[in-house]
């Protein structure tokens, strides 16, 4: 069955035509794209003009994709990520985050105040990220929404997995920085170790 496939295998098929191969690997793959470019573009139509073309390219490319070590989806958002890159450039947009529609709470069980109290403290956070330089944003984003390792947030950025260390690193102490300037005595500081 070809549901079934690995990356591997769809992509060989994929490659010599295969539309069921095709259609294997964009289920794969394309709500983690999508979120990627929306959490970009904070727009839902530029989001999914851009996934449409993410994968457009992607596939009439397909015979040129190389096996580096990574995992397929790398490739795909190395595509995602040039493709922002020149929407931003094009439409002279400073990435931002829409702080209404970062987080979707619905549907927990919680009480209405600790949702209130989660809800504050995620604005209060995506505010201070939304502050970042992009490259600092693509790099949480790539981290922590879609969980992928510091090599494939590399491949994605074009920079050594040590680079991608050092910025994770130094945007870590810039949040904490921008945190204590704020509120010094925010819950977030001594969730993460960093109260003094």
């Amino acid at each position: 069955m070809v549901l079934n496939l690995s990356d591997e295998d769809a992509l060989s098929r994929a490659a010599q035509g295969d539309s069921e191969a095709v259609g294997v690997l964009y289920d794969r793959y394309v709500e983690r794209i999508y979120n990627y470019i929306y959490y970009r573009t904070s727009n839902q139509h530029d989001a999914e003009d851009l996934t449409s073309r993410v994968f457009t390219r992607a596939i009439k490319h397909i015979t040129n994709y190389e096996d580096r070590g990574l995992p397929f989806s790398a490739w795909l958002y190395r595509i995602a990520h040039n493709l922002v890159a020149n929407w931003h450039r094009d439409n002279s947009r400073r990435q931002v985050v829409g702080l209404d529609e970062s987080f979707n709470i619905s549907g927990t069980q919680e009480q209405p105040e600790t949702l209130v109290v989660r809800s504050e403290e995620e604005n209060f956070l995506m505010g201070l990220v939304s502050s970042l330089p992009e490259d600092r944003q693509q790099l949480l984003i790539l981290k922590f929404v879609d969980h992928l390792s510091n090599a494939e947030i590399g491949e994605i950025m074009g920079r050594t997995e040590g680079a991608i260390k050092s910025l994770y690193h130094r945007t870590l102490i810039s949040l904490r920085d921008e945190v204590k300037k704020l509120d010094p005595n925010h819950p977030f500081l001594k969730e993460n170790g960093w109260k003094e």
